[in-house]
């Protein structure tokens, strides 16, 4: 990985979930989340928006066309946030998946859509979630989040998502609360309607103890093998990035390292007191060239107005 630097460094804001197509024209797209940066760190789950920007490339610098999913307030599942996008073209359509939530905070985190013929709009949304939360008392009963499309090898669309369960979430002590895991629902269409797969979660890290987990999951496939990036939350520690691989997409091998912290890569100032993630890469995103990866999107706190950006690496053979 050959380090290009921090991109999208706003004034006023903290940048996260940063995710990359190319347009048909060869420029670079992403579509990103946003908040200001007076809420702090923690604003991403009460006032997140998601926003477009362009570049000739990735390694080009890139302008904020517009914001292009808001909060929409009372009355809707996407109430208080829109977080977490991800930004695909399934046929001649692109669809925007996200997280929106309806009281700002994390139990009413839902996987929703946003579709349009342009990667400039305009957008519609889905008027409900296309993803909901398990049963009470379900691994996933609390939310869904984070998440991963890719086309499965049946054709169908298979969407990878995060959650857990309430019950530890409210009742495990430690830094942590609660363990994250991923399941996979299926669809025929993009849009839905998804049918949870019957033996989820299909990655649980639970039992190596210590309550081990991961988070923010990235799926490709490279020919016939299914490939995730994500990261890691306790299996080595919480500064690097995991891979794992699969040959049906349901059964995953042991995580390696995929990446190392920011440090292993660049020199950069001393942490500030109110940045408690510094040096970390987190949310990673592929932008692919002929299904292998060329470029790695990143989060990271820091950057020029001490709150967070996007940090842009070069993939290399």
């Amino acid at each position: 990985m050959k380090p290009v630097g921090r991109a999208l460094e706003l004034p006023g804001y903290y940048v996260w979930c940063n995710s990359p197509i190319e347009a048909p024209d060869g420029k670079t797209h992403v579509f990103f989340s946003r908040w200001k940066a007076d809420l702090g760190m923690s604003g991403w789950i009460k006032g997140s928006e998601v926003a477009h920007a362009v570049a000739d490339a990735p390694d080009k610098p890139f302008e904020v066309l517009e914001t292009v999913l808001a909060p929409r307030g009372t009355g809707f599942w996407d109430a208080t946030t829109c977080h977490n996008p991800l930004i695909k073209k399934i046929g001649n359509t692109y669809y925007l998946f996200y997280m929106g939530n309806s009281n700002g905070k994390t139990n009413t985190k839902r996987i929703g859509l946003a579709t349009s013929s342009s990667l400039d709009g305009p957008w519609t949304r889905t008027d409900a979630p296309i993803l909901l939360p398990g049963a009470a008392g379900a691994w996933d009963d609390h939310c869904t989040t984070n998440p991963a499309w890719v086309r499965g090898k049946d054709g169908r669309n298979w969407l990878y998502y995060k959650s857990w369960n309430t019950h530890d979430y409210e009742t495990t002590k430690g830094p942590i609360r609660g363990n994250r895991k991923y399941g996979v629902a299926f669809a025929d269409k993009p849009e839905g309607p998804y049918e949870k797969y019957v033996h989820n979660p299909v990655i649980d890290f639970s039992a190596k103890g210590a309550n081990r987990q991961f988070e923010d999951a990235f799926v490709w496939r490279e020919g016939d093998k299914f490939k995730m990036i994500a990261r890691d939350m306790g299996v080595f520690n919480h500064e690097v990035g995991l891979i794992m691989e699969s040959d049906d997409g349901l059964h995953w091998s042991e995580p390696q390292i995929a990446f190392q912290p920011l440090s292993h890569y660049v020199q950069e100032p001393p942490a500030p007191a109110h940045l408690k993630r510094y040096g970390r890469l987190e949310r990673p995103m592929l932008l692919l060239e002929d299904d292998q990866p060329a470029w790695l999107f990143g989060a990271s706190q820091g950057g020029k107005y001490q709150t967070s950006s996007a940090f842009i690496f070069k993939c290399e053979v």
